[in-house]
């Protein structure tokens, strides 16, 4: 498998729950102790993840912020859980830099979902560690007073697709859809998100995996026509065309993508 086109959460409290994202389709879980989880249930939310690693399990770990007190925790617990990435919320140099520092070699997923965070964006996305970004639009909605979480932040999602490229990371994940039962509004998002450079989106609810994958997969016209543009160049002793459009290194390099990711 390609990259992830899918990250479902799960809260962190709901062990019960973990096999069930885990078989939902989604490319990848995330097993949150940050938003999703109460302060009185941090502690057993922590074993809960323990034990899933232990026995076996994969994904990524949504820790607390560095800033909070139940950070150190999730750190020493994920010192022992070899096989979990980890989300950094809050996503800044020094933050990344210090748990890269205490979980030397281990893949990081940088959530940009604030305004310091985006101005940084092109040094978190260098930061060691780190795999991927990711865009946590809520709350970079209400950090940055901007009231919506739509294409209202896509100059921000742009911003991180460029500093993505820069650093030569995968593409980024595009942020939440909140409403969970709007097919339409979801698949919008979808194509919108793709259309800027995204090649996965988090995902609140299992309804959403399968719309979210179809929606970042590759196309079958899409397909065929990279099939016929790598064909074209292959029989070609000179300029190939390929639709009365001539291919040139950049129509190729994105015919070859679009295979790779098929």
């Amino acid at each position: 498998m390609g990259e992830p086109r899918s990250y479902l959460f799960v809260p962190g409290d709901r062990p019960e729950r973990f096999a069930k994202a885990a078989a939902s389709g989604a490319d990848e879980i995330i097993i949150d102790l940050e938003d999703a989880v109460a302060a009185t249930a941090k502690a057993g939310a922590r074993r809960n993840v323990a034990a899933w690693f232990a026995g076996g399990g994969r994904g990524v770990v949504r820790i607390n912020g560095l800033d909070t007190e139940f950070a150190d925790a999730d750190l020493a617990m994920l010192a022992e859980a070899p096989g979990a990435t980890v989300m950094v919320p809050k996503a800044n140099p020094a933050g990344l830099a210090e748990v890269a520092g205490r979980l030397q070699g281990r893949p990081l997923i940088a959530l940009v979902e604030t305004v310091a965070g985006l101005v940084a964006a092109h040094e978190v996305a260098g930061s060691a560690g780190v795999v991927r970004l990711a865009f946590g639009n809520l709350d970079f909605g209400v950090d940055a007073r901007i009231p919506g979480e739509g294409s209202v932040l896509d100059p921000a999602r742009f911003a991180i697709v460029i500093a993505s490229r820069h650093a030569n990371l995968a593409p980024p994940i595009d942020g939440v859809t909140p409403e969970i039962g709007d097919m339409a509004r979801l698949e919008a998002d979808v194509a919108r998100t793709r259309a800027l450079g995204f090649t996965a989106k988090l995902c609140i609810h299992p309804k959403q995996v399968a719309v979210v994958n179809v929606g970042l997969s590759p196309r079958a016209e899409e397909i065929e026509w990279a099939r016929r543009v790598l064909a074209a160049v292959s029989a070609s002793e000179g300029v190939a065309e390929v639709d009365g459009k001539m291919v040139d290194a950049p129509v190729l390099a994105r015919a070859r993508s679009i295979l790779d990711m098929a």
